[in-house]
């Protein structure tokens, strides 16, 4: 395996060239992970953000999360990629360069990826993931196993990868996937600006494929976010464990624990941390104390279902049309096909 080459201006490539990383914002990540947790503790009620969650062990534990018998969305997007594929690698007609958003461990990104490099014969594969470590290890696997795939990836948010992005010459059409449940996360203020930003990449006639999580029964919905094994808990205490690491916290995770509740008003799974008792947190590198009453909660994460209405007029609000959606034979998962007008 080549060794990463020393950190330099510009983007790091190695890999025979054929990957090369860009750090999207150049934005100091400590400084805002203090600022968002210094804001979040001190505000009534405590949040927390879910992009937060995806340090290194965070980003392992949530690919731990979609192998669990309980957490649908994978194997139903997967089950829709692997019938269908074919057809969304076409939807465009001419060779395409693939961006992707939150990238994570890429096992279904691959699936379409090998149907373009089938369809194409090579490929520019464009990831974009808040986690570099997640994003570095995906690439090198993927370029292990697809002699014929580049990789150019962006570590960063979003907004700022896609901002880079459109700054870049390209050739070819873009095709962008936005997998997972991942929209499911945002604000609803915030969807239509991520979209907008998604739009702005493309010109008419190219395509964003967005994977949407459905409104479904409960039944099935709290058991994906509050597992027999304990995963996911895991996965949410490890934000106080990353405060203890990055920002001298003193959380005692056992003092706290992992909350999904089913929210019907706003349509949405709620995950929180829950204080089991009254205490006083110090957070040393921020210089607070924070205190908790007794059943006092942090909102980590919102995952939101949608029905086929509602994503149809999300995607007219960015200037989009819902050309197509595909769903598991199951009907608990779609991915749309959103196509720039």
């Amino acid at each position: 395996m080549e060794s990463k080459p020393t950190e330099g201006a510009g983007a790091e490539s190695w890999f025979g060239g054929r990957l090369s990383l860009h750090r999207a914002g150049g934005g100091n990540t400590v400084s805002s992970f203090a600022e968002d947790v210094r804001a979040g503790l001190t505000s009534r009620p405590k949040v927390l953000y879910p992009k937060y969650f995806y340090d290194e062990l965070g980003s392992r534990l949530f690919e731990a999360i979609t192998a669990l018998p309980e957490y649908y969305p994978t194997r139903a997007e997967a089950e829709i990629l692997r019938t269908h594929g074919g057809e969304i690698a076409a939807a465009l007609g001419g060779p395409v360069r693939l961006v992707e958003l939150g990238s994570g461990d890429g096992q279904k990104t691959r699936l379409l990826i090998e149907d373009l490099l089938a369809r194409q014969g090579s490929l520019e594969y464009l990831p974009i993931d808040i986690s570099e470590s997640a994003i570095e290890a995906s690439a090198r696997v993927l370029l292990a196993n697809y002699p014929d795939l580049r990789v150019t990836a962006y570590a960063g948010e979003y907004q700022q990868a896609l901002r880079a992005l459109r700054k870049e010459p390209v050739s070819g059409l873009t095709l962008v996937l936005f997998l997972g449940s991942t929209l499911g996360n945002l604000n609803p203020e915030d969807r239509p600006a991520l979209l907008r930003e998604v739009r702005d990449l493309l010109s008419p006639g190219e395509a964003f494929l967005l994977g949407v999580d459905l409104k479904k029964s409960e039944d099935v919905l709290i058991p994906a976010y509050d597992d027999a094994l304990g995963v996911t808990a895991a996965f949410n205490l490890n934000l106080l464990n990353r405060i203890n690491r990055e920002l001298e916290g003193e959380f005692d995770l056992a003092a706290f624990c992992h909350r999904a509740l089913y929210n019907r008003e706003e349509g949405r799974v709620e995950m929180h941390l829950e204080s089991r008792c009254a205490q006083t947190v110090a957070i040393r590198g921020l210089g607070i104390e924070v205190p908790f009453a007794a059943g006092e909660t942090i909102h980590t994460e919102n995952s939101h279902k949608f029905d086929l209405a509602q994503i149809a007029a999300l995607a007219a609000e960015a200037g989009f049309e819902l050309a197509r959606t595909w769903t598991d034979s199951g009907a608990r998962f779609s991915s749309n096909l959103l196509v720039a007008a």
